[in-house]
């Protein structure tokens, strides 16, 4: 029954439009009988002429009061004849009776004809603006403009390419320009041909590139049917008119509910794939970000796009990254403005979801249209691919238990991948370069509202009536993303937690919801890493419990200050040049996989389960990699250009002999063997090729042997060390949404910290408890000590508050401390709750004694205790 409401209301909407329609048709056009009496007629001869914002008006008041509608009048039907591919389907045309009488001789023949253009082309729209320019009435353009571009079927025909050629044909014009002649010889069954072409070329780009190759764009341009330039000149010459720029307006609001409607019942691209036309013409219009299409025409038009089918947003995709950086900066200022403009226009909370905007979904959704084609238009680096682990990361024998309680992990291979991005076969982290940077794509007033919690149980469920910003990741700041980071994290930790404790239900287990490592500081790697390694072998799924580091002889207990201590100490331990682990780079304070290690592969496993546990426990830690090394966790091999971060010395040589324009083999005389030296200094000789020591190296083969030589240093020479060590950073990421969310240069921010200390934005954030506030004596001079700190010092200072010397993802703002009264002023030193980032103040009586007793305490600090 409730279906069939749904159905009547339909038809009952339906009717009501198309009744609206026929009068609008009516006051604007007419019904063709120039004898007409109907006073609410254009034909009658009394009728006063009216703009389209009045007729809109009008129409829905003659639709309220009944009024009478007049037949088309004979000769007006007949006239529809001459457009047969439009008669069809005049149901989404603006009038239903529109085509003007085309035998009366006291009406202007070249407004007849306007009357009966249903399309338009470049030409066509230079002609009737050069005769309304000369009667300096532009009604009749403004009436066509108004036809054509809120009809789908008109928009569809309109500004096509002078001529279609077929793929064979594209590729002799590349190399030459055809004869003229020739070119007027093509017939319209050769137009057709190339029409049907066009979708099998779409369809076969839509695989992705191969592997091999560098960059997508390889496959050549996209072809369609609209001439995207001419459409270009068409807006940049009728904007600057007013009145004309409002009938673009008007038929915008009046078009997309209809393009919707198609897209969403009718399945209109399949049939024709021409149908793009409609959204590549309306988005050239440079005004659309303007104040007055930001309140319904774009939101609606943004709706409709949102309905493409998968395939036609990739069509979309390749088609726009063939723009300009310019250009398709426009593209992303148009959604930004309007996302921008409905946040700022309304109130959204919890009770009132940002998230169930349907104007902010749809230009969110529109957007990622955007970002997908600025990652294909950048610099691509498509064939350099980590291979994946050999052995699958162990499951946990618990996963049986999950099964039957009806628990069963979710994305167990791993993080989803966005449909887009399989349609295109890219991904993110193949971009070296965007077109535009991925900064432009953050909207920081949308983050400002939205709520992370409910925004990532939408995430989670993936159900088609609740959507998550979390899918469209590149419009969320570092902040935002590393608090779905955080409650994603938690969450899988209580579900362990729970697992466990059902286990000491059913199986009589000893209850253990944590991963407990007690450890000695004299022997912090030894104890941690065997312990870690145990876990490892046996049950990786506790690597996923909430980490609680004890240190034996000490009282602290661990609400997270004591497991910052622990890794500090753990990352200085692991870095110590004197283990010979990692290669230290004096130039770029950088470390590097040592290939001469005599380390076991187990070790770099057990590193890398500390940064995945840094992750995953919310902790900074304060190591440094180059770039390349969280793009290759990222599943990207290192080449030649990531020399330049990671061995600069090395980069410079290979940069100056690919630029070399002399004799390379002459002057230089280098083979493909290379030198490397071990530990001890002594050296090691490597074939890049196969009998490399003979083959010399050329102004030919140069490129070859560059490519080679950072293959051998990136990839091959710590192939054994870096599986390894991703190898046990997948043990504990490897279900969570990292890869989805970040980007490499991201990653490294969640891992290490930010390195910039702003103190003054430390200080705006800071609350004070106990009887201190911000315009207490002692606060003041507690500030200007601080701030009187070198940079070391401050380091200091906020490793004794916070556990780390480095700013948390966001920057010191987004750190939450609290300086609390002590007592009254005595000798104690402060003390700190690392694990809350509360710093214990007695009250000083002097700025001079507040400053010894702060140096003394963060100088000297080592260890935790009760207090």
């Amino acid at each position: 029954e409730s279906t069939q409401c749904v159905f009547s209301s339909g038809l009952c909407l339906a009717a009501a439009k198309h009744l609206i329609e026929r009068y609008y048709h009516q006051l604007t056009e007419g019904c063709g009988n120039e004898a007409c009496t109907n006073e609410a007629c254009g034909s009658s001869p009394g009728f006063q002429r009216m703009d389209n914002n009045a007729a809109a008006i009008k129409a829905l008041e003659l639709y309220k009061n009944n009024a009478k509608l007049c037949d088309p009048h004979p000769s007006k039907k007949g006239a529809s004849s001459a457009f047969p591919e439009n008669s069809a389907k005049g149901a989404h045309n603006f009038s239903a009776c529109s085509n003007g009488k085309m035998n009366h001789k006291d009406l202007q023949p070249t407004r007849e004809d306007f009357r009966d253009l249903n399309y338009l082309t470049e030409e066509k729209v230079y002609e009737i603006l050069s005769l309304c320019s000369e009667t300096e009435d532009y009604s009749p353009l403004i009436r066509v403009i108004g036809r054509v571009f809120s009809s789908a079927e008109s928009l569809v025909q309109s500004f096509h390419k002078a001529k279609q050629h077929t793929k064979e044909e594209l590729k002799s014009l590349q190399a030459k320009d055809e004869d003229k002649d020739e070119d007027e010889k093509e017939t319209a069954s050769g137009s057709s041909t190339a029409m049907e072409v066009e979708p099998e070329a779409s369809a076969s780009s839509a695989d992705g590139p191969s592997h091999g190759e560098n960059n997508v764009q390889k496959l050549g341009p996209v072809e369609v049917s609209v001439d995207i330039e001419a459409v270009r000149r068409v807006y940049d010459r009728l904007l600057s008119n007013e009145k004309i720029e409002a009938a673009f307006l008007n038929a915008l609001v009046y078009l997309s509910p209809n393009v919707e409607c198609d897209l969403t019942y009718h399945n209109v691209y399949a049939a024709d794939p021409n149908y793009l036309n409609v959204f590549i013409i309306v988005m050239e219009n440079s005004n659309l970000h303007s104040p007055e299409y930001l309140e319904i025409a774009l939101p609606q038009f943004c709706k409709a796009m949102s309905k493409l089918p998968l395939p036609a947003l990739a069509k979309l995709a390749r088609l726009w990254s063939q723009y300009s950086a310019d250009q398709i900066r426009r593209l992303v200022e148009t959604f930004q403005q309007l996302i921008t403009y409905t946040v700022i226009s309304n109130e959204f909370s919890s009770d009132n979801l940002v998230n169930e905007d349907d104007g902010v979904v749809a230009a969110t959704k529109c957007l990622k249209i955007v970002y997908y084609a600025n990652v294909l238009g950048g610099d691509l680096d498509m064939g350099h691919n980590e291979e994946e682990d050999d052995e699958p990361i162990p499951e946990s024998s618990e996963l049986t238990l999950q099964e039957l309680l009806g628990e069963e992990r979710r994305n167990k291979k791993g993080p989803r991948v966005d449909p887009l991005e399989t349609e295109l076969g890219i991904r993110t982290s193949d971009c070296r370069k965007p077109l535009i940077p991925f900064e432009e794509f953050v909207n920081e007033p949308l983050n400002d509202v939205l709520e992370m919690d409910k925004d990532y149980t939408f995430f989670k469920v993936e159900t088609e009536s609740k959507f998550s910003f979390m899918t469209c990741p590149f419009i969320l700041n570092a902040v935002t993303k590393n608090l779905g980071l955080y409650y994603d994290n938690r969450i899988r930790m209580y579900s362990e937690r729970r697992i466990t404790a059902l286990y000491s239900l059913v199986q009589g287990q000893q209850l253990n919801p944590y991963l407990r490592l007690k450890v000695r500081r004299d022997h912090i790697i030894d104890d941690a890493l065997v312990r870690l390694e145990m876990i490892a072998m046996e049950n990786p799924a506790d690597l996923k419990k909430q980490l609680y580091v004890e240190f034996e002889g000490e009282q602290g207990v661990d609400e997270g200050g004591v497991s910052k201590e622990f890794f500090q100490l753990v990352v200085e331990e692991i870095f110590n040049r004197d283990i010979g682990m990692f290669t230290y780079d004096e130039s770029t304070k950088l470390f590097w996989f040592n290939p001469s290690s005599f380390e076991n592969e187990g070790q770099f496993t057990l590193i890398g389960i500390v940064l995945g546990l840094a992750i995953y426990n919310n902790c900074i830690l304060d190591v440094h990699f180059p770039m390349v090394v969280y793009r290759k966790l990222m599943g990207k091999k290192g080449t030649f250009r990531d020399l330049a971060d990671s061995h600069p010395v090395l980069y410079q040589s290979l940069k100056d002999l690919l630029e070399y324009e002399g004799n390379v083999e002459e002057d230089m005389m280098i083979t493909f063997q290379i030198s490397q030296t071990d530990l001890f200094g002594n050296p090691l000789m490597y074939d890049l090729k196969e009998g490399g020591d003979k083959i010399p190296v050329t102004n030919e083969n140069r490129k070859d042997f560059v490519a080679l030589y950072a293959e051998y240093m990136l990839n091959k020479s710590v192939e054994k060390q870096f599986k390894a060590f991703r190898r046990g950073f997948h043990m504990v990421t490897n279900e969570s949404p990292l890869k989805y969310l970040f980007r490499p240069e991201e990653i490294e921010l969640l891992i290490c910290g930010s390195r910039n200390l702003d103190f003054q934005a430390l200080e705006e954030s800071t609350e004070y408890d106990g009887g201190y506030n911000k315009d207490s004596c002692i606060i003041k001079d507690f500030w200007e000590t601080v701030h009187s700190f070198g940079q070391e010092q401050k380091r200091l200072f906020l490793q004794f508050t916070t556990g780390t010397d480095r700013a948390p993802v966001g920057g010191l703002g987004k750190l939450k401390m609290i300086i609390a009264k002590n007592g009254p002023d005595s000798d104690r030193l402060p003390t700190s709750h690392t694990c809350f980032n509360v710093l214990l103040l007695p009250e000083y009586s002097t700025k001079e004694k507040l400053r010894e007793r702060l140096l003394k305490a963060i100088t000297y600090a080592k260890g935790f205790g009760m207090l």
